[in-house]
């Protein structure tokens, strides 16, 4: 009995709620002291370009807030100066250019070229960089070939719905879960090490199956399953890593170099590891440090210090803890002065020296007098608990330093929020709705992504 609306109302409809949400956006963008943006590009399936922007903040509630601002269609090619205007002319639109601190973007030489034409400093993505060296060290430390037969053994299950089956039976047998085998994808993050897990896992009822199958497939060796199973013991922590500094719902930029500096741990080379690994982790290390030197460590290492989960500094070398101290300083001299609050029932904090690793203890670290120096005699937190916490009751007692803190907190260590973006824009733009407008495919998307962070805010 229902009678469904027409197409014009519909239009009509989706309008309005996206003028009502983006109103509510701009209230709180005009709240927020500093914003950090993350863009990327993006190809649709009717093969039209569009550039997405995310926004990142943390309010005055101490909140961390990220959602998209635009996915606008690009007529443009991506010349590294219609790349910065088109940056520019988001940043106006949405009347953040005074307050835009830093731009996540991958490592692409074209969105690295436009960053030197703009104000804003560059954040470069490091999920993107331990990706690109987990691709380069697979294809030069012999693994290849290991990897090619993993992918024709998985392909013949998943191209068989038979196969599958009797795959399924093995399992059950053998009182496993009836998974199916993970098919890895070039462009998607660590899914090689889904694939070998799923296939270390499952791999008495893999052989079990192709045992009574007449295939054509060349079967892993003994030697070519403990290459895997050495393989997936060297791509967890990268995974964890990966994983780690992806998220937009928490502080991830200060947590880049405590994740990067035992990841170099990992990849040491000792006297166990056969001719295969030492190559793997020699490429591993040499491409990863040269990745790293792109990274924004002036940044990073702030960002870093105004954590109080890392201000220890112990990811960093002891020679250059002294050197990021002072960058700080630096920073609040140029910081205005803010008026304190009213003091509120608040317990005594505990002013203890912070302990260093080893012979830091002799170094000449203790830093300024004042604000400074009471932030870095107090104890450090827990790495599971939320720095943004601390910062929100501690803010009466470190008004210059919680500024500082909000500003470099606020950046995401990545550029996966417009990751997700276009994610759910290639759900939104299908083949059937391949004729949407670009005015509605910004509408769908963003009202898809800020109703989405509304109801998990509830």
């Amino acid at each position: 009995m229902y009678e469904l609306p027409c197409r014009k109302t519909v239009t009509k409809r989706i309008q309005q709620l996206y003028e009502n949400e983006k109103e509510d956006k701009v209230n709180l963008l005009e709240k927020a002291e500093c914003v950090a943006l993350t863009a990327d590009h993006w190809t649709s399936v009717s093969n039209s370009n569009y550039l997405g922007v995310t926004a990142h903040f943390i309010d005055i509630k101490w909140r961390l807030h990220s959602f998209a601002l635009t996915i606008q269609k690009t007529t443009t090619r991506h010349f590294a100066e219609n790349v910065a205007e088109d940056f520019e002319s988001v940043a106006e639109a949405w009347e953040v250019t005074q307050k835009v601190t830093t731009i996540g973007t991958d490592s692409a030489r074209t969105m690295t070229t436009a960053m030197r034409l703009l104000t804003f400093q560059h954040m470069p993505c490091v999920a993107h960089a331990l990706q690109r060296t987990i691709t380069v060290c697979l294809a030069d430390s012999g693994f290849t070939g290991t990897l090619a037969r993993c992918r024709k053994i998985v392909g013949n299950f998943k191209h068989s719905p038979s196969n599958t089956e009797e795959l399924q039976k093995e399992q059950t047998e053998r009182e496993q879960d009836k998974e199916p085998l993970i098919q890895d994808v070039s462009t998607r993050w660590n899914s090689t090490l889904f694939m070998i897990s799923r296939l270390l896992k499952n791999q008495e009822a893999v052989k079990a199956t192709l045992a009574k199958q007449k295939h054509k497939l060349t079967m892993l060796t003994t030697a070519e399953w403990d290459r895997l199973q050495r393989l997936e013991t060297l791509l967890k922590p990268c995974r964890y890593v990966t994983e780690l500094l992806g998220g937009e719902i928490y502080v991830s930029c200060s947590v880049v170099l405590p994740a990067l500096h035992p990841l170099t741990r990992t990849v040491e080379v000792s006297d166990d590891d056969p001719a295969y690994v030492v190559r793997f982790k020699a490429a591993f290390k040499k491409d990863l440090s040269q990745r790293q030197d792109t990274l924004n460590h002036g940044w990073l290492r702030v960002a870093t210090a105004l954590d109080p989960r890392f201000k220890d500094l112990k990811c960093l070398p002891r020679g250059e803890r002294g050197g990021v101290w002072t960058s700080v300083e630096e920073l609040l001299q140029k910081e205005p002065d803010r008026a304190t609050p009213e003091p509120t029932e608040e317990p005594a904090r505990k002013r203890s020296l912070l302990l260093f690793n080893s012979d830091s203890e002799s170094e000449d670290e203790e830093g300024p007098n004042g604000a400074l120096g009471r932030y870095r005699a107090e104890p450090t937190i827990s790495g599971t608990d939320c720095p943004l916490q601390l910062w929100s009751t501690h803010e009466g007692a470190h008004p210059q330093l919680s500024a500082l803190a909000r500003k470099y907190l606020g950046s995401p260590a990545t550029s996966v929020p417009c990751e997700r973006i276009f994610s759910l824009a290639g759900n939104i733009v299908q083949k059937k709705r391949a004729a949407l407008s670009s005015e509605n495919v910004n509408r769908l998307v963003c009202l898809s992504n800020w109703l989405k962070e509304k109801k998990e805010n509830k």
